[in-house]
C-alpha cells in the first residue's frame, strides 16, 4: 500500500492565533504572529498583497525571519519614497496533507514622522503678597507635539512629547 493514510488522529489546519494590524516606524523590529495546529503540525507560510514573501529560509539575507510559532519577524521595517516592500496587507497560510487554514488579513503601515512639529507656549504669572512679603510664581508651559503620517493624507493625532515646567522664583524648577 502506498501513499499517505488517514490516521484517526490526523486532523486539517486551524488558526490559533490570528495577525494583528500594526503601525511600525521605519528601520524598526516588528512581528505579525500566527500561530496554527493541525496533525501533522502545518507548515506556515506568508503572503503580502497575495504574493509569497521572502524569508530567511529563502534567503539567508533576507530582514524577514520565519519563526518556529509561525510567526514572521521583521529585523527591520524597510521603506523608502519609492520602494515600500514591507509595507502592505498580509496573511499566513498553514497547510498539511489534509489541507489548508487561512489568517484573517492584517496591515503593516509605516508611521514616519510628520515633517513638522508644533509648539505652543504659554505663561501665567501670579503675584502674592504675604505677611513676609512679596513672592512671584512664574508657570510656564512648552507643549510640543508630533504628529505621524502612516499613509498619504492620512494623519495620527499629536502626542505630547514635553509638558509644562513650573518655575517657583527662589525655590527651583518643578515638574507638573
Amino acid at each position: 500500500m502506498g501513499g499517505s493514510r488517514l490516521r484517526q488522529e490526523d486532523f486539517p489546519p486551524r488558526i490559533v492565533e490570528h495577525p494583528s494590524d500594526v503601525i511600525v516606524s521605519k528601520g524598526e523590529p516588528t512581528t505579525l504572529n500566527c500561530k496554527a495546529e493541525g496533525r501533522p503540525s502545518p507548515t506556515i507560510e506568508w503572503y503580502k498583497d497575495g504574493e509569497r514573501v521572502e524569508t530567511d529560509k529563502d534567503d539567508p539575507r533576507s530582514h524577514r525571519m520565519l519563526l518556529p510559532s509561525g510567526s514572521l519577524f521583521f529585523l527591520r521595517i524597510v521603506h523608502g519614497r519609492r520602494s515600500k516592500p514591507d509595507e502592505g496587507s498580509y496573511v499566513c497560510v498553514a497547510r498539511n496533507y489534509l489541507g489548508e487554514a487561512v489568517s484573517r488579513n492584517a496591515s503593516l503601515e509605516v508611521a514616519c514622522v510628520h515633517s513638522t512639529m508644533n509648539s505652543k507656549e504659554r505663561y501665567a504669572d501670579s503675584h502674592k503678597t504675604g505677611r513676609l512679603g512679596y513672592q512671584k510664581s512664574v508657570r510656564c508651559e512648552h507643549l510640543i507635539s508630533a504628529g505621524y503620517v502612516c499613509r498619504e493624507g492620512y494623519v495620527l493625532p499629536p502626542v505630547p512629547v514635553l509638558r509644562g515646567l513650573k518655575f517657583n522664583h527662589g525655590f527651583g524648577v518643578t515638574s507638573t
